[in-house]
Formats: C-alpha cells, sequence, structure tokens
C-alpha cells in the first residue's frame, strides 16, 4: 500500500447532482485523484479526495474552475 496517498476534506457548496455532475469533468481529469466524493446531506458539503499525488491547491483550483467555493475543511 502506498503510504504517501492521502485524503484531503474540503468544505463546498457543492449541494445537489446537478452540482456534482457540473464538477465531475473538472475531477475526473485531474492528475493525482484516485477517487473523489461529495457528501451533499452533509451541512458543511464535505468533498473528499483520496490523493494519489494531487495537492490540496490543486484540487481547489480545479473545484473553483467548476464555478464553485471550496476550502479546506478541518474538523
Amino acid at each position: 500500500m502506498d503510504t504517501s496517498a492521502k485524503t484531503f476534506k474540503f468544505k463546498t457548496n457543492i449541494n445537489c447532482s446537478g452540482c456534482v455532475a457540473k464538477v465531475t469533468p473538472f475531477l475526473n481529469e485531474a492528475h493525482g485523484i484516485s477517487h473523489w466524493e461529495v457528501d451533499i446531506t452533509d451541512k458543511n458539503k464535505v468533498l473528499s479526495v483520496h490523493s494519489d499525488g494531487i495537492t490540496e491547491e490543486e484540487v481547489i483550483e480545479k473545484v473553483q474552475k467548476a464555478g464553485f467555493k471550496i476550502e479546506l475543511f478541518n474538523q
């Protein structure tokens, strides 16, 4: 198992399946993401990204390009 793999969590305004569909191509095209998901039932709309090399800053840039607000989520 790759010990350098990390999971980043972000607070977003991705709040419905339509929003998820809009951000999907941006995150799917990003190199270094092994898996991602958004919990639209959580009040913070938490985006979890399982990194395979992508940085937190790169994830933020991708989501902002898709037109959404995003910030690091510290639980």
